[in-house]
């Protein structure tokens, strides 16, 4: 473990399984955190996801690097006993399971609280602790259709999908890994712990973006919309010769811009697209118009246009795409993993960029299923 990192000496109790809680101890532990990641007998159930190297799981080391396992059997009363000095040795618990399973194994968070009082308690489930839904399991795509945020992606209101990206328990990771560092700053102050209650579903609905204050407002159920956007104009992806480019024209003046980048310079004088609100209402005929012109030119004559001209665009890179981007492999977003006698295993880094430490420099092992319990065993002998 690296010292001069920031979460350096912070020790995470991982309860956590599958994505929201690793997706957010994964972030603790590149800021230097010590992970203990306490499994059940046979292990994070996705360590069972394919695609599998060398045996095993592509999914879970994606997830679980530099974490240190061991399994704790909470129907074992010795094991129990493991688990109590665990916690005497840590600052973070944090817990994915369904609100009331610590509880049935005598772990409250009364009595955490009680005897543990220092402790920073951050619970993860899918609606809460609180609710009429507050005993119900979860998963990504409930919450993604219980939150609206389904209800705005696609193309049209009759057809149905959910986001790529598992952001149900992504975005519960992130808002986690906010609440664990604010309450390490309240404990800093105050000398005391604190418990986060964190729903999946509330973070779906924080992401909703502007879609309730536009209802509140306009009294319209928002809808899909495919790639355009509800309130700026033109913000989507249009037909070239070839393909299909993705532009964002924010203001007046970068839609004048765009109209001499795409040879039709009068395009911005029309009235019905002299300014954002007009060209929203017009989006079809606008649409029609700005076809008209980039099917004349394939998708790579067009980019070069818009980089010399500064107008925001994107070609729809696939996944293969990503990884080879010159911008992503420049900010190391892509890290090869090699331990295990896997070579080159593909992942992706962690975003934060600081001043004062690289986290991408150093990619770390993920462990096997209680890999490390001796070492853990002698902290808390």
């Amino acid at each position: 473990m690296n010292k001069n990192l920031p979460l350096s000496n912070i020790v995470v109790l991982d309860l956590t399984n599958v994505l929201s809680g690793p997706f957010a101890t994964q972030i603790l532990s590149d800021l230097g955190a010590e992970i203990i990641k306490v499994e059940k007998p046979n292990g994070d159930d996705s360590r069972k996801f394919g695609p599998f190297i060398k045996k095993r799981s592509s999914y879970f080391i994606s997830l679980n690097r530099g974490k240190k396992s061991i399994v704790v059997d909470f129907n074992n009363e010795e094991d129990k006993k493991i688990f109590k000095k665990l916690l005497a040795i840590s600052d973070v618990i944090i817990d994915n399971f369904k609100p009331g399973t610590l509880e049935k194994y005598g772990f409250s968070s009364s009595y955490l609280k009680k005897n543990f009082p220092l402790l920073i308690q951050t619970k993860i489930s899918g609606f809460g602790e609180t609710g009429p839904l507050k005993e119900n399991p979860a998963y990504d795509m409930i919450v993604q259709a219980m939150g609206g945020i389904m209800s705005i992606t696609g193309k049209d209101k009759n057809e149905t999908y959910r986001v790529g990206s598992s952001i149900g328990d992504i975005v519960a990771g992130l808002y986690a890994v906010i609440g664990v560092l604010t309450q390490i700053i309240f404990r800093n102050q105050s000398k005391k712990g604190s418990r986060l209650d964190l729903s999946m579903l509330d973070c779906q609905v924080a992401i909703l973006e502007n879609a309730i204050a536009r209802y509140s407002v306009e009294k319209k159920i928002p809808c899909p919309l495919g790639t355009d956007h509800p309130s700026i104009t033109p913000f989507g992806a249009f037909k070239t010769l070839d393909g299909t480019l993705a532009i964002a024209i924010g203001n007046n003046k970068m839609f004048k811009d765009f109209c001499y980048s795409i040879k039709n310079e009068e395009l911005h004088k029309k009235k019905k697209y002299e300014n954002n609100a007009k060209r929203n209402k017009n989006l079809s005929d606008l649409r029609r118009d700005i076809e008209y012109q980039m099917k004349k030119k394939k998708t790579d004559y067009w980019c070069k246009v818009f980089v010399k001209n500064k107008i925001p665009h994107s070609k729809i890179n696939n996944v293969k795409d990503v990884i080879k981007n010159k911008q992503v492999e420049n900010r190391k977003m892509i890290l090869d993993y090699n331990f295990n006698a896997i070579k080159n295993l593909k992942i992706s880094g962690n975003p934060l960029k600081f001043s004062f430490m690289n986290i991408n420099d150093n990619v770390k092992k993920s462990p096997d299923l209680n890999e490390n319990k001796s070492e853990i065993l002698k902290k808390i002998k």
